[in-house]
This record gives C-alpha cells, sequence and structure tokens, in this order.
C-alpha cells in the first residue's frame, strides 16, 4: 500500500511540475513573442488555459491527499526494533573471576605451622 501511494506521489509530483512549467502567465505577451501566439497552440485560444488549470488543480488535489496519506501511514507504523526483541547478552570481562570456595570447606592439604624458634634466657 505504502509504495503504491509512493509511486503514485512522485507521479503525480512529476505531472504537476510539468503542467505548471506549460502554463502561460497572465500576461502573454513573452510567450507569443517567442512563437507561443494562440494560432498555434493545441487545445485551440482559450482551451490551452482552462484545461491546464482544471489539470493543475486537479494535480495539486492527488498530490495533497498523497502527501497526507503518506504522513498518517508512516506516523501510525509499528515500529519494530531489533533492541526491543533481543535479551541483551551477558557480558563477561577478560579476566572472569573464578567462583569462591565456602568457608566451611577444609583445603585439600594441610598447611605446616611455622617452626618455633627457641627463646633466648640471659
Amino acid at each position: 500500500m505504502t509504495t503504491i501511494l509512493i509511486v503514485i506521489h512522485v507521479f503525480v509530483s512529476i505531472a504537476l511540475i510539468m503542467i505548471v512549467l506549460l502554463q502561460t502567465g497572465k500576461g502573454s505577451d513573452m510567450g507569443a513573442a517567442f512563437g507561443g501566439g494562440s494560432s498555434q497552440t493545441l487545445f485551440g485560444t482559450s482551451g490551452a488555459s482552462t484545461f491546464l488549470s482544471k489539470a493543475t488543480t486537479v494535480a495539486a488535489v492527488v498530490f495533497m491527499i498523497t502527501s497526507l496519506a503518506l504522513a498518517y501511514i508512516s506516523s501510525h507504523q509499528q515500529e519494530r526494533s531489533i533492541i526491543m526483541e533481543e535479551k541483551a547478552p551477558i557480558e563477561q570481562g577478560a579476566n572472569p573471576i573464578p567462583p569462591a570456595q565456602p568457608a566451611d570447606s577444609a583445603p585439600a592439604t594441610p598447611i605446616p605451622p611455622p617452626p618455633a624458634k627457641p627463646v633466648e634466657t640471659k
């Protein structure tokens, strides 16, 4: 649906540009000077101005409708994001801390007591 609206929007915008560029101004003196006289028109003496003004109106209305439709569709889309879907991975540092041994367990090899020093008397 969105793709169809975009294609129509682009086509209508190009058509609107072309229609506006084809129109002559209110004072058609410059257009007549460059060969745009009424005898050489495709639509007759006054047919071109009414046809092009109606075509401009239709193209502008279609352009506005497609613009509003595309704005509405883009503002009401549900955004999908990988951040919302995936859980964060558990990060491990470069030197992981070894698991601690329980306090009540005895070491595997007993540590011998330090040798006793004889006390010297004078």
